[in-house]
């Protein structure tokens, strides 16, 4: 029943592409041509238009199966469907356009394509998120869901259980364990499902029960029991998962690489390691920084005139930190404070009422005006907008030690925000706390991700309670 569900869901997905694409198409239409808000000569019929329509429809859903956009999506994030959306679509332009370049088609409209291009990128990701959001609901409700038989009753069995029920829209249930000693007591008997049997009763739970996947959660002195486990699994026509016995030295989001013809699990899955992701991402944080910079030159102008009328030095304040690849570079601030010596060595946290502040520093720290030159880091490639906050030298060199992972965050360009800063770890919070929340947008870094930081950093408004 769960695979005929799933086999309805893509080919309803492929229809309603195909669908979305024609509307695009007359909406398209009607705004180059009819709604006279752009000028234009004589079309062609819009018989020819509807016909290179449909060809584009087709060449759409022929990539969208080659980049697996219709592959199952209860366990993959929207951000990563967001993004084969794109790269579909973009993919099926440039095709149509070679077609139309070779058999010498060149009167249709470049402002159309445009248009066209546009509007099937936006309705598709649009139905397609409403409907993601609709299924979450569907499943927390208990509606079309799959059924789950943990193989392994113990500390790994037990932790996998206890996080899929933390995701009630994902739709699995658990059906029950199977362990050789395991025995629950009165109190586990409460909290988890029922132990069914032994791993000898497998291929019996499998013919009795309606199961979907198996997880396997066995320790590593059970590993030469699983050539029969998966064996019995396929038998009976069902998925297969394993979880590492090492799952705890392991990073949120490991994954399987191939290295010289042999399978290896690769520790940190970064998104941004992608060439692709990397370019988007560089792309967007340019045309984000220009186009911040020139909305807010004349604040910018302000808090400069401020600074130099407050207190005697230069405006801008330079300071060494550690950036991409821990590569030092200089990232500029406005001047908060009053000017040091050229041969003071900055090492100190500042505190509540320090006395290095000047009065208008003290405001633009507060408000995190003293931040907006850093935009001009972005554009030199030091910075993105989005990512880890940089720190100096030396304190790099001093919580390497002492706090698991702190390197990790080094794997992108630090960000003018970040996911942490928007959780309130900003100023004199834990610096553990912000490793975490750090890791987390590393390892889940989309686009999306992005803009989600971007808006609540303005949401939530520049005041900073913690800076001092």
């Amino acid at each position: 029943m769960i695979r005929r569900n799933q086999s309805i869901l893509t080919k309803l997905y492929i229809l309603s592409d195909f669908f979305v694409v024609q509307i695009s198409f007359l909406l398209a239409w009607w705004i180059k041509f009819e709604s006279g808000l752009i000028p234009y000569e004589t079309p062609m019929p819009i018989e020819k238009y509807a016909l290179w329509s449909l060809v584009y429809g087709g060449i759409a859903i022929v990539t969208g199966i080659l980049v697996t956009l219709y592959s199952p999506k209860r366990k993959k994030r929207f951000a990563d469907e967001f993004l084969k959306v794109i790269q579909v679509h973009l993919i099926t332009m440039f095709v149509l356009i070679s077609v139309m370049f070779v058999i010498k088609e060149i009167d249709i409209s470049r402002v159309y394509l445009a248009i066209y291009l546009g509007l099937n990128i936006f309705f598709i990701i649009f139905y397609r998120y409403f409907l993601k959001v609709s299924l979450k609901h569907f499943r927390e409700k208990g509606y079309n869901r799959q059924f789950v038989l943990i193989v392994g009753a113990g500390s790994l069995g037990k932790r996998f259980f206890n996080n899929l029920k933390q995701y009630p829209e994902l739709g699995y249930e658990v059906v029950g364990f199977l362990d050789d000693n395991q025995v629950w007591d009165s109190i586990e008997m409460k909290h988890f499902s029922p132990i069914l049997g032994s791993l000898d009763d497998l291929e019996d739970v499998l013919s009795r029960e309606l199961i979907d996947e198996v997880v396997l959660a066995l320790p590593l002195d059970a590993h030469s029991k699983y050539k029969n486990i998966i064996v019995l699994c396929e038998k009976a026509g069902v998925r297969t998962l394993i979880i590492p016995d090492f799952f705890d030295y392991l990073p949120a989001r490991p994954y399987f690489d191939n290295f010289a013809g042999m399978p290896m699990i690769n520790v940190r899955d970064i998104p941004l390691d992608v060439a692709g992701n990397r370019m988007f991402k560089r792309v967007f944080d340019i045309v984000f920084a220009l186009l911040t910079i020139i909305l807010i030159s004349p604040v910018m102008l302000a808090v400069a005139l401020g600074v130099k009328c407050t207190s005697p030095g230069p405006i801008i304040f330079k300071q060494e930190r550690v950036g991409l690849n821990r590569r030092n570079f200089m990232m500029y601030k406005f001047r908060s404070m009053k000017q040091q010596l050229e041969d003071g060595v900055d090492t100190g946290w500042t505190v509540e009422n320090d006395p290095r502040r000047t009065r208008f520093g003290t405001f633009i720290r507060s408000t995190s005006l003293d931040e907006l030159p850093q935009f001009f880091n972005v554009l030199m490639g030091h910075m993105s907008v989005v990512g880890p906050r940089p720190e100096r030298p030396y304190y790099v060199e001093q919580f390497r030690d002492e706090i698991p992972k702190y390197m990790v965050k080094h794997h992108v360009r630090p960000g003018i925000t970040g996911w942490a800063q928007t959780n309130g770890l900003r100023g004199d919070t834990s610096i553990e706390d912000r490793i975490n929340h750090d890791i987390f947008y590393i390892e889940n870094w989309s686009i999306l991700l992005d803009i989600k930081i971007i808006m609540k950093t303005i949401t939530n408004g520049f005041k900073n309670n913690n800076a001092y």
